[in-house]
């Protein structure tokens, strides 16, 4: 069984029972699962089995203005009597004061830990700057509950990137994708450099991935999920992620490298296809760098377009 979906159970069991003895409370109080953790991504596995999956859940409550520091602690000191064990799996435990990743939380507590702020509410700058796992955390899981409202609120808001900051982001790392793997990389191998020929390798990879989460306009996790992300979007890129894994995976002998580079050449082609599918642009260039500085045109934010051609990475 899945984290999310023992949580799940597990408040409506027990905690939705708990939640209903503080009637003057549950109106400012939203529940669910959301946050850092695999189980909030729904990649848990038996490995997940050591600190992940357990049975909890986030009680979301307002500022101290509308729900007291006195009613926030009776509430956690509620949640931590709940069973210990629930359909097999132990419960940690959590601290009486808060502080943890299940529990009593404040919304702007976790916003601002999150987005840098208290409401979530992102300038331009802050699009740019808040890291992309980030917000991921902010979107992923499941609200079980909200009365309140103001979790789901933040969440619609932050749910992707505006379409001008996906363009610029989507420019920069089109030119590194050129600049490691179409450009750099055959000069690394044509030296004998191997060591920075991978090095080259892993840059291509790393923007490629980037490039293929914001032409799927899908946020990109932290990096050791980014594979198995990648992997669910589609058939497509599945097969994308295989192509990845063997640049990353291979040694730059001769024969190999040579197959390397085909294979960067074909992820390119696929990228160029897509943004052409989009509308980004209007024929296939093979040159990823060409597309970057054609799709920065189409940014309509003046700001954001006439930004560094690499403000987005």
């Amino acid at each position: 069984m899945k984290g999310l979906e023992l949580c799940r159970l597990f408040y409506n069991e027990y905690g939705k029972p708990m939640l209903e003895e503080f009637p003057h409370i549950l109106p400012f109080v939203s529940v669910g699962l959301i946050g850092s953790g695999s189980e909030c991504y729904g990649f848990d596995d038996e490995i997940s089995l050591d600190h992940d999956l357990e049975p909890d859940f986030c009680i979301f409550i307002p500022n101290e203005d509308i729900v007291s520091r006195k009613d926030a602690f009776l509430l956690e000191k509620a949640y931590a009597k709940l069973p210990k064990e629930f359909m097999g799996h132990k419960r940690s435990g959590v601290s009486a004061v808060g502080g943890n990743r299940h529990g009593v939380i404040r919304i702007n507590e976790f916003l601002l830990s999150k987005t840098g702020n208290e409401k979530g509410e992102l300038s331009v700058q802050g699009w740019f700057s808040v890291p992309e796992f980030s917000l991921l955390e902010v979107v992923n899981g499941e609200i079980f509950f909200d009365n309140y409202g103001a979790i789901s609120e933040v969440r619609n808001s932050l749910a992707y990137y505006p379409e001008d900051v996906r363009l610029k982001k989507l420019c920069g790392h089109l030119l590194l994708m050129g600049q490691s793997g179409q450009y750099n990389y055959q000069r690394c191998i044509t030296r004998n450099d191997t060591a920075a020929a991978q090095l080259a390798v892993f840059e291509f990879c790393k923007s490629a991935m980037q490039v293929l989460f914001l032409q799927a306009k899908k946020y990109m996790p932290y990096y050791k999920w980014s594979f198995r992300a990648l992997k669910e979007i589609s058939e497509e890129y599945k097969q994308v992620a295989d192509m990845l894994e063997f640049l990353i995976s291979n040694p730059n002998d001769s024969q190999t490298a040579n197959k390397k580079t085909e294979i960067i050449n074909q992820i390119c082609e696929i990228v160029t296809s897509k943004n052409m599918n989009d509308g980004l642009i209007e024929k296939s260039l093979t040159n990823m760098e060409e597309q970057a500085y054609i799709i920065n045109m189409k940014i309509k934010d003046n700001q954001i377009r006439n930004a560094h051609i690499l403000f987005g990475v």
